[in-house]
């Protein structure tokens, strides 16, 4: 399945997980754009990691962009 939206799809309908309504476009743009620095500056298998354990937070109460932050701001600098 090469197309994201039909697998995103798949995934929520089975999951009874909204994805329209927990994923908008603008959501999905952030997480791989943050995905991808993790995987650049940290290390690769640390993104599928890292997006579980920001998905438990965000059930847990974070908001999303509370999530996104945080995890922003623990990425390595060019001062590190």
């Amino acid at each position: 399945m090469a197309d994201l939206g039909a697998w995103l799809g798949a995934v929520g309908t089975e999951l009874a997980v909204p994805v329209e309504e927990v994923l908008p476009q603008t959501a999905q743009d952030e997480m791989l754009a943050l995905t991808s620095e993790i995987a650049h500056s940290v290390v690769r298998v640390a993104v599928p990691l890292t997006s579980y354990l920001m998905g438990v937070a965000v059930g847990r109460g974070a908001s999303p962009e509370d999530a996104l932050r945080i995890v922003r701001e623990l990425l390595p600098t060019d001062d590190e």
